[in-house]
């Protein structure tokens, strides 16, 4: 890669952040850092009295274990792996993994299974409800605990700037969320039609289907969606693609 390759990442301020600007710099790739979420505890913890537990991130297990969550005789489900570590690490049991780290796949880990039973879920405020509606459809009774709340932190939004000027040959969008606040970001700023033309000149990258659908609803175009719905997947995809257009 002989020419700069500048890819804008959105991941919270923490480790999450950090280990992508690294995997960045590793992929030969200039990383262009601005957090759109952060993260507000609601001080909740999830139900005992269920059948089974649905945690969707690392955040809500940590959240979950730090709000004293002792878990009795529930059958613990993570939707990957990422989450299925955390849960570990924290001393809780695995019980359930879908092969596909996704709410769909984990809708489909449980099908045929949950009919008549309750099913806590625990996660963020923005969780999809393609869990909660899919495991509804599946005959069980699902109660939603609000863990945290993702928010877009102040002074947010230099990616922005970048992209409306041009200088991005990459994003990396890894939520819904994400693009509603890299937008958010832009309308502040008087600089939406400016940013979304300056991404439909990069390589635009969706970790799933429900963020790329959410990015095309607001005319971003997505040039690709990892088969693997992770965040390594996304990174060196869209590196791969962008390299070669700034090669001399």
């Amino acid at each position: 890669m002989s020419r700069e390759v500048r890819v804008a990442v959105f991941r919270p301020d923490d480790e999450r952040l950090d280990e992508a600007v690294e995997l960045l710099d590793s992929l030969g790739a200039t990383p262009v850092p601005d957090p759109m979420l952060a993260i507000e505890p609601t001080g909740a913890a999830p139900r005992i009295d269920a059948d089974y537990a649905v945690l969707t991130s690392k955040t809500g297990v940590e959240l979950a274990a730090r709000a004293g969550w002792k878990p009795a005789d529930l059958t613990i489900c993570a939707i990957g792996e990422r989450t299925a570590r955390a849960l570990r690490e924290a001393g809780y049991e695995v019980d359930l993994l879908p092969e596909e780290f996704s709410s769909s796949g984990l809708v489909d880990a449980l099908q045929g299974r949950v009919d008549g039973t309750r099913i806590e879920v625990a996660r963020s405020d923005h969780g999809s409800r393609v869990l909660t509606d899919g495991l509804n459809d599946a005959g069980a009774y699902v109660h939603e605990t609000v863990l945290y709340e993702l928010i877009r932190p102040p002074g947010s939004g230099g990616s922005v700037e970048r992209a409306a000027a041009g200088e991005l040959e990459g994003a990396l969008f890894t939520s819904s969320l994400t693009v509603e606040h890299f937008l958010d970001a832009a309308a502040e700023r008087g600089l939406r039609e400016e940013a979304i033309a300056g991404l439909d000149d990069a390589v635009v990258g969706a970790i799933g289907d429900p963020t790329r659908r959410t990015a095309e609803s607001h005319d971003i175009t997505v040039d690709l969606v990892p088969e693997t719905a992770s965040f390594e997947e996304l990174a060196c995809e869209v590196v791969e693609a962008a390299a070669p257009s700034y090669r001399d």
